[in-house]
């Protein structure tokens, strides 16, 4: 007996054309190009702009900004088509940074900023980890001092996903490096082409993610406008950043779920075909034991991250609640597909097959957004 296909409660019938949009450019467009871009450590620039065309930028950004007018609902199902393709270009980043400016920028900032995201003529990243201060966000050292009616910024930023292809970094800084805790950190928007004092380094050598690139930021005497503060004041930056981190999170927890399904749907097919001692694998007890166990963890994951996305749009996703998907389901995602790789036996390990690569791309789930014993923390202090 089969067991019953499940759908998720935020699904509707417009949502699901939509996939089938997204699945059919993400195939025609993306996946053929994949082994090139993992090659130069970065995709090509026109794969921003023709997403930007097929309306797969800023889905949840109101129409008025450029974006798609709809709801989380449609960057989930972006960024669950995008796992399943086995695809990544930084596009959570776009979807983050963009969260950013909507929700603290001014009117000019929205209108300047937002428009050019959603057409993918600004490829966004958002800077906040340094050498010495990664989820420990209160020890960042990057500073912004006044001159006039400029900021002059000197420091550095690392592990910047879309660092090296950026043209706008939402960029944390210290305006006042007096202040105790996170009260002097602000957030400041930069437009890097060109702008004397900035510097990205070379993409990162990575041991996954290799279509993506990740580099550091330098900042020597670099200036930017007063302007580009985000918030009415200075020193808001640290509570922006906390108030945003449920929706990095959950599009974090969606993309682990998704990964997670696929290396379930992958391994499924290989041991039906694979043949040992004259039968297929699936034929095991153990194969069918191991299966059953990660489809069981890929299910309630899937359960667990449709109750939070229901949560997120009634305005009821908190914090804790937040932290617990990130951390159970990149835990869940890594598990399973550990698992899913010991399946395929020597094939599991080469590089030329999805599953070895998604082993080796979801190693970072545990780490980006907080790591997961930050999340521990996060849950262990609200009791």
């Amino acid at each position: 007996m089969a067991a019953a296909t499940y759908q998720s409660p935020w699904m509707s019938e417009e949502l699901s054309l939509f996939r089938k949009t997204v699945r059919q450019f993400v195939q025609g467009n993306y996946v053929p190009n994949q082994a090139r871009w993992r090659e130069q450590h970065h995709p090509d620039t026109d794969a921003w702009t023709k997403a930007g065309e097929v309306g797969m930028l800023l889905t949840d950004v109101p129409q008025e900004y450029g974006g798609g007018g709809g709801t989380f609902c449609h960057a989930a199902v972006v960024l669950e088509e995008l796992a399943q393709a086995g695809v990544y270009l930084g596009m959570r980043e776009q979807s983050i940074v963009a969260r950013y400016i909507l929700t603290y920028g001014t009117e000019a900032q929205k209108q300047a900023w937002l428009p050019r995201m959603a057409r993918g003529e600004l490829v966004g990243a958002i800077a906040m980890t340094e050498p010495s201060a990664g989820s420990d966000l209160q020890a960042i050292r990057t500073t912004a001092r006044r001159d006039g009616d400029q900021y002059v910024i000197n420091g550095s930023k690392t592990f910047i996903t879309n660092g090296w292809t950026a043209d706008l970094v939402c960029l944390a800084v210290k305006t006042d490096p007096r202040a105790p805790g996170g009260r002097g950190i602000s957030l400041v928007m930069v437009e890097p082409r060109g702008l004397a004092g900035y510097t990205a380094g070379q993409p990162l050598e990575k041991i996954g993610l290799h279509g993506q690139d990740t580099c550091e930021l330098f900042f020597d005497s670099m200036r930017i406008p007063l302007a580009n503060l985000l918030g009415p004041a200075e020193g808001g930056g640290f509570a922006q950043m906390m108030e945003q981190l449920p929706y990095e999170r959950l599009l974090i927890s969606v993309h682990a779920v998704a990964m997670a399904e696929r290396a379930v749907a992958i391994t499924a097919r290989y041991v039906k075909e694979r043949k040992a001692f004259g039968s297929p694998l699936s034929e095991l007890q153990h194969t069918r034991f191991t299966m059953a166990e990660c489809m069981t963890d890929t299910h309630v994951g899937r359960v667990f991250v449709d109750s939070c996305i229901q949560r997120y749009l009634a305005g009821q996703l908190d914090a804790v609640t937040a932290a617990m998907a990130k951390y159970w389901l990149t835990e869940c995602q890594n598990r399973v597909i550990d698992r899913c790789l010991q399946l395929h036996g020597g094939y599991g390990y080469m590089a030329e097959y999805p599953i070895a690569r998604m082993w080796m791309d979801s190693r970072m789930q545990r780490i980006g957004g907080g790591t997961n014993e930050i999340m521990r923390e996060v849950i262990g202090w609200s009791m």
